[in-house]
């Protein structure tokens, strides 16, 4: 990758860690990152996600090597998930609060609504400490498989996608699912019947995860607006990758 194309990456990496922090799907804690090549990625700077400033640059990860000095100890998370999964442009660790809250109770959004379909084949990583070691984090990439999304136990979500800006925009959809997700719950109250029937079936899911119509797009001009570095020139929208849905 030439210098000039790290320069755009960089700011994509920026962009997309302000906008998961705008959104309340980051606090303190989280980061996210993009592949530059086969061998290496780009994670963001090691501090809370909305306080990193313009052209502030990220840490060069070697995917096979150990991680550098001053990288926050879940980036081998990435690290993992790049090596197995090729097709993966960019990882996404986050805290989104309603999600945190369902998964206290090992519960994963449904499928109920329109963007609800695209994290339909979400995994649960019932573990709730912190992974940094490499054993744990390969489990957990391993348990990852084909998904989009991994939510885990009272310790927040990990999304991926071809691009940063896909990867991204799946953690803004399954926070969105775990807010339906609660909503429903607080109308149904423990119906079970009555909240399963509430759910998408398999056809209707596979009718909704469609990025046709500049869905991604849109959504990223919706997480991005006022960001100084932002550009839909520069952001990235591969075919989305949905995954296995059980």
């Amino acid at each position: 990758m030439s210098r000039s194309d790290l320069t755009v990456l960089e700011r994509r990496v920026r962009v997309a860690a302000r906008a998961l922090a705008r959104h309340g799907l980051v606090q303190a804690w989280g980061h996210c990152s993009a592949r530059i090549d086969s061998e290496t990625f780009l994670v963001c700077a090691s501090r809370p996600m909305g306080c990193i400033g313009v052209d502030e640059p990220g840490t060069v990860v070697h995917i096979d090597a150990p991680l550098p000095m001053g990288v926050l100890g879940e980036v081998r998370i990435h690290q993992q998930i790049y090596k197995r999964r090729p097709e993966i442009g960019g990882v996404c660790r986050v805290m989104p609060p309603n999600l945190v809250a369902l998964s206290t109770i090992r519960t994963v959004p449904r499928p109920r609504h329109g963007v609800g379909a695209f994290n339909a084949a979400c995994k649960f990583w019932d573990d709730p400490r912190l992974l940094r070691d490499d054993g744990l984090a390969a489990q957990l990439a391993a348990h990852l498989g084909d998904a989009p999304s991994l939510i885990m136990r009272a310790n927040g979500a990990v999304t991926v996608g071809p691009s940063i800006e896909l990867a991204a925009g799946f953690a803004w959809c399954l926070e969105d699912a775990a807010r339906i997700e609660t909503l429903v719950r607080s109308v149904v109250s423990d119906k079970e019947a009555e909240a399963d029937a509430a759910r998408l079936t398999r056809e209707e899911i596979g009718a909704r995860q469609v990025s046709s119509g500049a869905v991604f797009e849109r959504l990223w001009e919706f997480m991005t607006a006022s960001d100084p570095e932002a550009s839909t020139k520069e952001a990235e929208f591969p075919t989305p990758l949905w995954g296995t849905a059980p």
